[in-house]
């Protein structure tokens, strides 16, 4: 059977064939460039261009290193200096990859906690859009993926090299993130409270509590799950959860003295 093929078509066939084989032309021409030039030329025009702050030339002379010479004197410390270029340029997504793959291809390297250092820093620039006006928008759909990638990442090099000299830097870099995540959780937690959805919000309170427990907002969750309780009928499990909030925190704002005071739920105050 014969297939006809209008003419849009074949021309629509034509421009994609033509736009394929220039792209590709490109790239060999980009390739070409360094034809010929020594590895640690190339390197040291890359070091130059950093140096300078011309941070795409920098970018194209250090991964003509990493395609033209893997294993060449200057390979890692190009690897290395690659990760910083791609996070000038605000590359995060490369800057991560490029970290993730020194990581792995150099687990020993001298310099390894940099790579691990500057993919946490990578995720928290580009999660850091995400935290702002956090309270102006419905923070229930907002996607903190990447701030809870900087926050492992940050967490991981730390207890790998407690002694690294990002390590500090780091540190505070934690404290700040998983005061933010947990207060997020919460931020979920009163969405779900205002929804009626109590069993939701119980376990972003107890989520909080499990996996934040030095983050301030672990007495707010408490408070969440007590309201949670109480929206679901269970007074006993909410009394408990109420004991454990006075012993921790008696002057948390939902307190009046041992006394609980809804803020959502349709019920009466509960006293410890």
């Amino acid at each position: 059977m014969r297939v006809f093929t209008s003419p849009a078509a074949r021309l629509g066939a034509l421009v994609l064939i033509g736009t394929v084989l220039g792209g590709c032309a490109g790239n060999d021409v980009e390739e070409d460039r360094y034809d010929g030039i020594a590895e640690r030329q190339l390197y040291e025009q890359g070091r130059e261009a950093l140096e300078d702050g011309s941070y795409t030339t920098a970018k194209n002379r250090l991964e003509a290193i990493d395609t033209r010479f893997p294993f060449g004197d200057y390979a890692e410390q190009a690897q290395l200096e690659l990760i910083y270029t791609y996070y000038q340029t605000d590359d995060w997504e490369n800057a991560r990859a490029a970290a993730s793959r020194f990581i792995r291809l150099h687990p020993n390297h001298a310099q390894v906690d940099y790579a691990y250092y500057m993919r946490g820093l990578a995720a928290w620039q580009a999660g850091r859009f995400s935290l702002e006006s956090l309270k102006v928008i419905d923070i229930s759909e907002r996607d903190l993926g990447a701030t809870r990638d900087a926050y492992t990442d940050f967490s991981d090099m730390i207890n790998r090299f407690p002694n690294s000299q990002y390590a500090p830097d780091a540190q505070q870099r934690v404290i700040y993130l998983r005061n933010l995540l947990a207060q997020h959780e919460l931020h979920v937690a009163d969405f779900y409270l205002r929804k009626k959805a109590y069993l939701a919000a119980v376990q972003r309170g107890r989520w909080v509590i499990e996996n934040y427990p030095q983050a301030e907002s672990t007495r707010d969750a408490l408070a969440v799950m007590v309201e949670g309780y109480l929206g679901m009928g269970l007074r006993d499990r909410a009394s408990d959860v109420l004991q454990v909030l006075i012993e921790n925190d008696p002057d948390n704002e939902r307190l009046n003295g041992r006394r609980f005071e809804p803020k959502y739920v349709d019920d009466s105050p509960l006293s410890a």
